[in-house]
């Protein structure tokens, strides 16, 4: 630290916050501890009265916090984002599209283990609106040296750690199976609750299909939607192990890929992931459990948000909702903000 005429202070860093007073109007911070002084700063420190600053020495090799969040930014940001300006070493990056937000928690975890930096971000899989907050960054210090700064860029790779993927315009299929339904013994209350989820990622679908308890029928109904154009398909009724239901088999004998039939998830267990190959596509078919019916949340929601944005869903993904996959059933749901399906 030394003293210098603020003329001379350009390109270095204030040691310490510059208060400005105006009577009768304001009383606050003009320049903040950390600052980098520019040419335009100049007359506005003179006229504080600021003919001398105490300023940081510039030494090669060492980065002012305002920089080191540059470059932990540029380890971040992604496409579909966009970035606050840099405020007291703090860089926050800004959703420019709805859609569903990735993180690569393994490198996220690696440059946070470095010390002296910080990236927060939300969860990995969280739907986003266009505005929402992603991520912040910054150094600990004032300053660091620019070799720890260039291991968090090794560490991360030529990758960035965060990814914004758009939701797709998709075509979907309802087939909706039961006796209780298909004779008119009761009304179907599961089609609509389900149609109006995918509607919020902006979905069409295409048409509802009620059939019985026949396997056959029900694997029928499903392949007509896909030879419909149906981009996804999702059945509602039958995925207990009761034997009159039959959805599971059906959907097994479409001859799609079965990713897993159960979830470690409350609710929605019972529910079924397989995926149809067509045109070198694969399209998901969903086996809903009940509670989606009638459950504010359930696995359903956490699933879709990366179906809709064509992002694979793994057996291992599953497996890994399992820690945080217990829905508390809040009086007031808080859901994505909450810790359902947060399991990193």
């Amino acid at each position: 630290m030394k003293c210098v005429k603020t003329q001379d202070a350009v390109g270095h860093v204030l040691c310490h916050d510059i208060t400005q007073i105006i009577k009768d109007v304001k009383k606050g911070t003009a320049f903040r501890k950390g600052h980098i002084v520019t040419e335009e700063d100049i007359p506005v420190l003179l006229s504080l009265g600021k003919d001398n600053l105490y300023i940081w020495e510039k030494t090669e090799g060492v980065l002012h916090e305002n920089e080191a969040a540059e470059y932990l930014r540029d380890i971040c940001m992604n496409e579909n984002m966009s970035q606050s300006e840099v405020k007291e070493g703090k860089i926050e990056l800004i959703a420019e599209i709805d859609g569903l937000l990735k993180i690569d928690v393994d490198k996220l975890r690696a440059v946070n283990s470095l010390g002296e930096m910080m990236i927060a971000t939300r969860h990995t899989n969280t739907t986003v609106k266009k505005g929402d907050k992603l991520a912040g960054t910054r150094i600990i210090p004032l300053l660091i040296e620019q070799e720890k700064i260039e291991k968090a860029k090794e560490v991360a790779g030529d990758k960035p750690i965060l990814s914004l993927i758009p939701f797709k315009k998709k075509k979907v299929g309802i087939v909706t199976t039961g006796n209780e339904v298909f004779y008119g013994r009761i009304k179907d209350t599961f089609g609509p609750v389900v149609a109006e989820k995918v509607k919020e990622f902006g979905a069409d679908v295409i048409g509802q299909t009620i059939v019985n308890d026949d396997i056959e029928k029900i694997t029928k109904a499903v392949e007509e939607f896909i030879e419909q154009g149906a981009d996804m398909v999702l059945c509602t009724g039958g995925m207990s192990v009761d034997p009159d239901d039959k959805t599971p088999g059906a959907i097994k004998n479409t001859g799609a890929r079965i990713v897993s039939y159960g979830a470690p998830v409350l609710p929605g267990a019972m529910m079924l992931l397989a995926y149809y190959e067509k045109d070198g596509r694969e399209l998901p078919i969903v086996g809903l459990p009940g509670c989606v019916m009638y459950a504010k949340r359930t696995v359903f929601d956490l699933v879709l948000p990366r179906l809709m944005a064509d992002d694979m869903v793994t057996s291992d993904d599953l497996a890994g909702l399992g820690l945080g996959g217990l829905c508390l059933s809040c009086d007031v749901c808080t859901f994505p903000n909450c810790g359902f399906g947060k399991g990193v």
